[in-house]
């Protein structure tokens, strides 16, 4: 065996230590778990009601005023059938003021012209402009009632069409507008009649007046004239158009049942309770016609 090997020489300060090397690091280990992340431990608060503050609202429907009462939209429409109906009364008011102030201004104006002087002519030209204004009034709402037509399930044929109780509803409304009409058309004859006896022939304006209260009646027949076909085919909205029709007629009875009892003349009292009677039973039949021809139960 030679010197310095398999025996560790000891070195001139005596016997040295063997150094062994570091075991390897092991990597940091975090002496407590980990912290889940912060949580708030209340929801968040909402900001203070504040009662000033201006909430969205429906937009509000303008109210159309037809003698002392309102007219209102129906609240149960879908939006898009509001907006019709809405833009449906605006054009009514201008076919209203162009008959109403049109149709006296014609023929007034044409008796005066003919029985005075020719500077009647003038206000029969005014007048006929303004005719003109209604008919283009009248012209675009039938324009949107068709619009209205394409989103309102009652212009259009029934669904229950087929049922014989939809079939036998529909042909009584019928002869309901049917009466109606009669009963409109004798009303302007009627008119026209009493005007001999009132003047208003040799009058210019008692003849204006008499040709627009002769007008109302037989624009209400023709009104009522145009829902027989629809009745026919089993369209609700013919019979609700009667309805309202009636209903007119019902709110002028009233009137002069109200002026018989309060005067204690008994021709008005009768006239007027007559009508009201009439007008009451008509509005009560088209009402029920109206759900059989919708199916729904009376």
């Amino acid at each position: 065996m030679h010197p310095g090997q398999g025996q560790q020489q000891p070195g001139p300060y005596g016997q040295q230590p063997s150094y062994q090397p570091y075991p390897p690091q092991q990597p940091y280990q975090q002496p407590y778990p980990q912290q889940p992340p912060y949580q708030q431990p209340y929801p968040p608060q909402q900001p203070a009601h504040n009662p000033y503050q201006q909430q969205p609202y429906p937009p509000q429907v303008p109210e159309q005023r037809l003698g002392e009462g309102r007219v209102r939209v129906d609240p149960n429409l879908t939006p898009g059938q509001r907006e019709l109906v809405v833009k449906i009364q605006q054009k009514a008011k201008f076919l209203a003021y162009g008959f109403v102030l049109g149709i006296p201004l014609t023929f007034g104006g044409a008796h005066y012209g003919i029985t005075r002087a020719p500077i009647g002519f003038a206000g029969t030209a005014v007048g006929l402009a303004m005719v003109a204004v209604g008919v283009l009034a009248l012209l675009q709402m039938q324009a949107l009632k068709r619009q209205l037509r394409l989103v309102t399930a009652d212009a259009w044929r029934s669904p229950a069409a087929h049922l014989p109780g939809a079939r036998k509803a529909a042909t009584q409304a019928a002869y309901v507008n049917g009466l109606l009409v009669l009963l409109s058309f004798g009303a302007a004859g009627y008119l026209l009649v009493k005007g001999a006896g009132w003047g208003a022939y040799g009058n210019s304006f008692g003849f204006g007046a008499l040709m627009l209260a002769a007008g109302i009646p037989f624009g209400m027949g023709l009104a009522a004239a145009t829902t027989i076909p629809q009745l026919l085919q089993v369209i609700p909205a013919g019979a609700k158009v009667g309805r309202s029709l009636y209903s007119i007629i019902f709110v002028l009875a009233t009137t002069v049942t109200g002026e018989g009892i309060k005067g204690g003349t008994l021709p008005p009292i009768l006239i007027g309770g007559t009508t009201l009677l009439v007008c009451g039973g008509a509005m009560a039949v088209l009402g029920k016609a109206v759900k059989r021809m919708r199916g729904e139960p009376n």
